[in-house]
C-alpha cells in the first residue's frame, strides 16, 4: 500500500484516542514505568502505531485528531450518551499533554475543537479531501468508521499486538457487516446499538438480527416503516421503541459538516524538530527513540524499506507491525525481520558450541582468564531440586558465547561440571545471570558453590523498576530492543507433549542458550548505571544480592514435615465440615452447593431475605464475597458457619491435604521458594508451598503449624519473632515522643496508647480498651477509616471517629509525619525505606479521590513495611553469615513475615538463642528499641 509512483496523494488521519487507548490496554499487564514512576504505557503505544504509520507508509499527507470535552451535540440529544464509560485512566489523562508535544516537535498538524470529537473531525476532513482528489486513510481500530468507507476513503486498522494491519476497502466492509452500502453500517449501528458509546439501540435486536434486516429492509426508517409486519415480541418492542431506534441511528452517524477545513499545504508531513522530540524522548526515558527516529525520517532507509511493504491492493498486511519499543509478544522473528525490529538471532553473533577435549580445556583457559561472565543453566525441569543439567551457556561479550553440553549419564555429568569448579568457585570473577537463585541450587546438586561477586539482572531491574514485570524477555524487549527466542519453539507447549529440553538438537539449544546469556550480559550493563542513578545501587549490593545466596540455602534445606499428624488433623477437619454443612442446611431450610457463590447468594438474599438491599456483582448475582459477608456475620449464624465453612475448607485443601504431596521425594522435607521480585514493598513471597500465609488467627489454622517439626530427635524448633516493628519503626520516623518513651521504657504499647487516648491510668485500662487501642495503632499505618475501625471493634461510627481524633491529639508528630510523606511523594513521584528502597506512586497526584487516595495510603505505609522487610533481610544475612562462620549444624528454615524459624541442634541451643535475638536486635539502629521474641519446641506451633 506504499506509494508506487502515482501522482495518487495520500492522506492519513489518526484517531488519538482510539489508538491511545489501544496502545495502553495493550500493555495493561505490563505496563511500561520509567525511573520516576510515571506510566508511560499510553505514550508509548500511541507513539509506536504513529511511527509504524510513518515507517510503512511514508506519506506525504498527515494529521492526528483529538476528542475534546466529548460531544455537545449529541449528549444534547442523549443526556446518557457514553456515560457507561469508566474514568479515563490516570496514566492516559497524564500522557495527552507527552503525546500533543511530540507531536508539535514532529511538525504534525493536530486537529482538534471543543465539544466536537475525532470521528466527527476526521469524517469532515475525509469527505473534504475525498473531493480535491486524495485518497484518505483513517487510521485507527474503531468499526464505526466503516460508514465513511468509499472508493477513496480506506479504514487503516493497526492490529493488536503488532500483527500488521487491515485495511477496509468497500468489499471489506460489506464483508464484514453484510451491506451493500457503507453508509448502512449507520443503520446495523443503530439497530443493535453500542455498549462502549451507550448507544441503546433497538432492544432484542443483536448483530445477526441487525444485519437480517439490513438486508430486509435496507435502513432503519424502512424497518420502522415495516414494523408492523415483525411478529411476536420483537415486533412489539421494535414498534414501542421506533423514536429510541431513530435516536439511535442519529446518535451513530459520523457527522461531516464539522468547524474545520482541509488545507493540504497544512496537512503536509515535514522534517521534526529533532533536538526538541529528542528532549521529550529523554525525559520520559524512550532509551530507543532517537535511533528509531533517525531511521524512519532517513531518506535512504525509507527507500530500502519499500521493498517490505505491501501493495495498495492488500487489504490486509502481514508484515509484522514496526514496533519502537517493541510490546511483549508483538510479532513473530518473520516479522521482527521484516520491519528492521532487532533480534539477536538475526544479528551479527558468534555463538559456538564447545566440544569435548581440546576444545574444553582451551574453553576452560580462556574463561579464567575473564573478570566478569554470564552464565545460564539448561535443565530438564523448573524445578531446581529436581532438574538435570543439560547445558551451559556463558558469555562475556556481546554478540559472542560459548555453550558447553552435560553428557546425561550423572558420572560423565559430574566430571564435565568438576571442570568448571575453579570458574564457579574463584572469589575474583563476577558472574552475572537472570534470577541466579535458581541456577545456584541446581549446581549445588553436583556440589558446586558458586562464589565471587554476583550480578543477578531480576533483582538489578526489582529495584529500578518494582512494579514493572521482571523477566528476560520483558527486559530485553524493553531495554534492549531484542525479542528472545522462545522456549516454545524448542520444547512445545506445557502438556504431556513438551519435549525435554536434552531432546532438542544441540545446535538449536545452542542459539537459545547463548542468546539468553548474551541478552543478559548486556543487561547487566544497562541495569549498573541505572542502579546509580536510582540511588539503589547499595542496597543492591549489601542485601538482595547477599539475600540471595541465604535464600538458595534454606530453600536447599527444606524443613520435616509430620505427615501422620496431618492425616489426623485432616480426619477431624472433615468431621467439623461435615457439622457445619449440616447445620447451615438447617438453618436455610435446605440442601445447597455451599462452595457455589450463586446458590449461596441466592439463598442469604433471595430466600432468607437477611439484607433490605443485597449488594450485587456485575453480572446481576448477589455477591457472597468475603468482605460482604464477614460485614454481616455477627448478625446472622447462618453466614458465620459459611465463613467458618469456607475457612477449614480451604484450611484442609490448601494446606493439611495438600502440604504431604509437596514433600520432596529425595530429601523426605518440604522446599519452599522465597520470591524476591514480587512485592513492591520489598517483602519476600513464599510460593509452592506458600507458608506465609498459613492462618495463625484462628485455632485450626494454628495447629497446621504443628506439623512443621525439627530434623530428628537431636534437633529443637527456633521461632524468632520482632515485637510491633512496624510501629516501632513508625514512631523513630516519626520522632513521636510518646510513642517512643512508651517503646523505651519497655511498656505494652497498645496499653500505654489506651491510657492515653480513654484518659486512664495505665493500670485501670480495660480489655476492650487495650484492643480498641491496638486495633488503632495497627490501622493508622494502614489509614484506617472511621468506618473501617468500626467494622473491626464494637464502636460505633462516630466514636470510631472520635477515638481516631483523639489519637492523632495524642501523637501529633504521628499526622505530621503522615502528611510530610504525602508531600515527598508528590513532589518526587516516590518514597523511601530506611535502607533507600523506593515505592514509586504514579497516582499521588492523580485527579480521581479513591485513586489517589490509596497512593496516599501506600505513601505512609510503603516506607513502614519496607524498612521492616530491609531490617529483617539484614538480620537474615548476618546470622546466616555467623552461622557459617562458626560452622553450626544449626540451620535456617524459614521466613515468614516479621519470624525467622530454625532448626537448632540441641549442642548449640543456648549460643544459638542468644546469637538470633541479639543480631536481630541489632540489625538497625533506631532510636527505639527493636525487641525479639524467642521460643523452642518440638513443632512450630510450640516454638512460636
Amino acid at each position: 500500500m506504499t506509494n508506487d509512483g502515482t501522482d495518487d496523494k495520500r492522506l492519513f488521519l489518526l484517531d488519538a484516542y482510539a489508538l491511545i487507548f489501544r496502545g495502553y490496554y495493550a500493555l495493561i499487564k505490563n505496563p511500561r514505568i520509567n525511573s520516576q514512576g510515571m506510566d508511560t504505557s499510553a505514550i508509548m503505544g500511541f507513539t509506536n502505531s504513529l511511527f509504524d504509520v510513518i515507517r510503512r507508509e511514508k506519506p506525504e499527507y498527515l494529521a492526528v485528531a483529538f476528542d475534546k470535552e466529548g460531544s455537545a451535540e449529541r449528549t444534547e440529544l442523549y443526556e446518557d450518551y457514553k456515560a457507561n464509560r469508566d474514568e479515563t485512566p490516570e496514566a492516559i489523562r497524564l500522557a495527552i499533554p507527552y503525546i500533543q508535544r511530540i507531536l508539535k516537535a514532529m511538525h504534525i498538524p493536530i486537529v482538534v475543537e471543543a465539544g466536537i470529537e475525532a470521528d466527527d473531525l476526521i469524517g469532515t476532513l475525509s469527505k473534504q479531501a475525498e473531493k480535491e482528489g486524495f485518497t484518505v486513510y483513517m487510521v485507527t481500530p474503531d468499526k464505526d468508521y466503516a460508514q465513511l468507507v468509499s472508493e477513496k476513503i480506506f479504514m487503516y486498522k493497526p492490529a493488536r499486538m503488532g500483527n500488521g494491519i487491515e485495511i477496509w476497502g468497500i468489499p471489506e466492509v460489506q464483508k464484514r457487516f453484510e451491506v451493500e452500502r457503507p453508509e448502512q453500517v449507520i443503520d446495523y449501528l443503530g439497530m443493535m446499538g453500542d455498549s462502549s458509546d451507550n448507544i441503546p439501540g433497538l432492544p432484542g435486536v443483536g448483530d445477526k438480527t441487525a444485519k437480517k434486516y439490513i438486508k430486509e429492509y435496507g435502513s432503519m426508517e424502512a424497518l420502522l416503516e415495516n414494523a408492523e409486519n415483525i411478529k411476536g415480541k420483537l415486533g412489539e418492542k421494535i414498534r414501542e421503541n421506533a423514536e429510541l431506534g431513530r435516536l439511535s441511528k442519529q446518535l451513530a452517524t459520523i457527522k461531516l459538516d464539522c468547524p474545520v477545513t482541509f488545507s493540504a499545504d497544512k496537512y503536509t508531513l515535514d522534517d521534526p524538530d529533532v533536538e526538541a522530540v529528542h528532549e521529550i524522548f529523554d525525559e520520559l526515558e524512550f532509551r530507543r527513540a532517537k535511533e528509531t527516529l533517525a531511521k524512519i525520517f532517513s531518506k535512504e532507509i525509507l527507500e530500502s524499506a519499500d521493498s517490505n511493504s505491501n501493495s495498495s491492493s492488500d487489504s490486509s498486511a502481514g508484515a509484522g507491525q514496526f514496533s519502537l519499543f517493541d510490546t511483549p509478544g508483538s510479532g513473530t522473528k518473520a516479522e521482527a525481520q521484516a520491519t528492521g525490529r532487532q533480534t539477536l538471532a538475526t544479528t551479527d553473533h558468534l555463538y559456538q558450541v564447545v566440544q569435548e577435549g581440546m576444545g574444553t580445556k582451551l574453553f576452560l583457559q580462556t574463561l579464567m582468564k575473564q573478570t566478569s561472565v554470564c552464565f545460564d543453566t539448561e535443565t530438564t525441569s523448573l524445578d531446581p531440586l529436581a532438574a538435570e543439567l543439560v547445558g551451559i551457556a556463558f558469555c562475556w561479550e556481546k554478540g559472542k558465547g560459548y555453550y558447553l553440553p552435560i553428557p546425561q549419564d550423572r558420572e560423565q555429568a559430574q566430571a564435565v561440571v568438576d571442570q568448571l569448579k575453579p570458574f564457579f568457585e574463584s572469589a575474583e570473577i563476577e558472574k552475572i545471570g537472570q534470577n541466579l537463585k535458581y541456577d545456584i541450587k541446581v549446581l549445588d546438586k553436583y556440589q558446586v558453590d558458586v562464589k565471587g561477586p554476583i550480578f543477578d539482572t531480576m533483582l538489578a531491574h526489582y529495584l529500578i523498576n518494582p512494579d514493572m514485570r521482571h523477566n528476560m524477555d520483558i527486559l530485553a524487549e524493553t531495554y534492549l530492543n531484542y525479542t528472545p527466542q522462545s522456549i516454545v519453539e524448542l520444547i512445545g507447549k506445557k502438556g504431556k507433549n513438551q519435549k525435554s529440553m536434552r531432546d532438542v538438537d544441540v545446535e538449536k539449544v545452542k542459539e537459545y542458550a547463548v542468546e539468553d546469556a548474551d541478552i543478559t550480559f548486556q543487561l547487566k550493563q544497562h541495569f549498573t548505571p541505572e542502579l546509580k542513578a536510582a540511588g539503589t545501587d547499595k542496597l543492591f549490593a549489601d542485601i538482595e544480592i547477599p539475600l540471595l545466596r541465604v535464600l538458595a540455602d534454606m530453600e536447599i534445606e527444606g524443613i520435616n514435615l509430620d505427615e501422620d499428624y496431618l492425616s489426623s488433623l485432616s480426619r477431624k477437619l472433615t468431621e467439623d465440615i461435615a457439622a457445619l454443612e449440616k447445620n447451615i442446611y438447617k438453618e436455610a431450610g435446605e440442601e445447597f452447593n455451599i462452595g457455589s457463590p450463586k446458590q449461596l447468594g441466592e439463598i442469604l438474599f433471595g430466600k432468607l431475605k437477611l439484607v433490605d438491599k443485597p449488594k450485587k456483582t456485575k453480572t446481576g448475582q448477589y455477591s457472597t464475597a468475603e468482605d460482604v459477608l464477614s460485614y454481616l456475620a455477627k448478625d446472622h449464624q447462618i453466614i458465620a458457619d459459611v465463613l467458618e465453612y469456607r475457612g477449614l475448607a480451604k484450611l484442609q485443601s490448601t494446606y493439611v491435604d495438600a502440604l504431604p504431596n509437596q514433600v520432596n521425594p529425595d530429601t523426605q522435607r518440604i522446599h519452599t521458594n522465597y520470591m524476591q521480585t514480587v512485592a513492591a514493598t520489598g517483602r519476600l513471597s513464599s510460593t509452592d508451598p506458600n507458608l506465609q500465609n498459613i492462618p495463625i488467627r484462628t485455632e485450626r489454622g494454628r495447629q497446621v503449624r504443628k506439623a512443621f517439626v525439627p530434623r530428628d530427635e537431636n534437633y529443637t524448633l527456633l521461632a524468632a519473632d520482632y515485637s510491633q516493628i512496624e510501629l516501632r519503626i513508625i514512631a523513630a520516623l516519626s520522632e513521636e515522643e510518646n510513642m517512643m518513651a512508651a517503646f523505651q521504657s519497655g511498656e505494652d504499647i497498645h496499653a500505654s496508647t489506651a491510657a492515653k487516648v480513654f484518659d486512664v491510668a495505665l493500670e485501670d485500662v480495660t480489655r476492650e480498651q487495650r484492643s480498641n487501642a491496638k486495633t488503632v495503632n495497627f490501622g493508622i499505618i494502614y489509614g484506617v477509616s472511621a468506618f473501617g475501625l468500626s467494622n473491626q471493634t464494637d464502636l460505633d461510627r462516630s466514636e470510631a471517629k472520635e477515638l481516631i481524633d483523639t489519637y492523632y491529639k495524642t501523637y501529633p508528630k504521628l499526622r505530621a509525619y503522615m502528611d510530610d510523606q504525602v508531600a515527598f511523594a508528590r513532589e518526587n513521584g516516590y518514597v523511601e525505606t530506611v535502607l533507600g528502597r523506593r515505592r514509586y506512586l504514579k497516582d499521588i497526584n492523580s485527579s480521581n479521590a479513591v485513586v489517589r487516595g490509596a497512593a496516599e495510603r501506600n505513601a505512609v505505609n510503603a516506607p513502614i513495611q519496607g524498612s521492616a522487610a530491609d531490617i529483617i533481610k539484614i538480620a537474615m544475612i548476618n546470622i546466616h553469615k555467623k552461622l557459617e562462620e562458626l560452622n553450626c549444624k544449626s540451620k535456617m528454615l524459614l521466613q515468614v513475615h516479621d519470624e525467622l524459624v530454625f532448626d537448632i541442634h540441641n549442642d548449640e541451643l543456648e549460643d544459638m538463642k542468644k546469637l538470633i535475638q541479639e543480631e536481630m536486635q541489632n540489625a538497625y539502629k533506631m532510636s527505639v528499641p527493636l525487641d525479639v521474641e524467642v521460643g523452642v519446641g518440638e513443632n512450630w506451633l510450640e516454638a512460636h
